[in-house]
């Protein structure tokens, strides 16, 4: 016979969803990174950073990045309803592989490592600033727009 208490732990345990539901999230995601992380290197060969010098590559591809995360989240959430893998393809696939914030950790290392501790503190005060400036400029920026186009 069951005990009132296990009833209640049965019911309040939140399920996990299963494979098949969780199949397509996990596909766009590994799609979107892979496109992302892609880019992320293209940008790298387009753009090297000097060795032992700031790091302007990883730089600017995570502020970049984020300010695309900006605009990305007012449109799927103010603008309309996107299809249910729109988010994770592109905000955590495409967006979540193209920034990278373990080179951002791992170029700090590799300059205070280096002698360069005064450009790695620099590197580790701006990223987070800038990345945060540009998520919020562009959040802004696109508000603005879709205001004045709805006008």
């Amino acid at each position: 016979m069951t005990s009132p208490e296990s009833l209640h732990v049965r019911a309040s345990t939140p399920r996990r969803p299963s494979w098949r539901a969780q199949a397509p999230v996990v596909t766009v995601v590994a799609l979107g990174g892979g496109a992302g992380a892609t880019a992320r290197y293209a940008a790298s060969l387009w753009w090297p950073s000097p060795a032992g010098g700031f790091p302007w590559t990883t730089f600017g591809v995570n502020i970049a990045g984020c300010a695309v995360i900006g605009v990305f989240m007012v449109i799927i959430t103010e603008v309309g309803t996107p299809h249910p893998l729109v988010r994770p393809f592109f905000g955590t696939g495409v967006l979540g592989g193209f920034t990278t914030f373990s080179t951002y950790a791992v170029d700090i290392r590799r300059l205070v490592d280096g002698g360069q501790a005064a450009t790695g503190l620099a590197y580790l005060v701006a990223t987070p600033l800038a990345a945060l400036t540009a998520v919020w400029l562009a959040a802004g920026t696109t508000r603005r727009v879709l205001k004045r186009r709805q006008r």
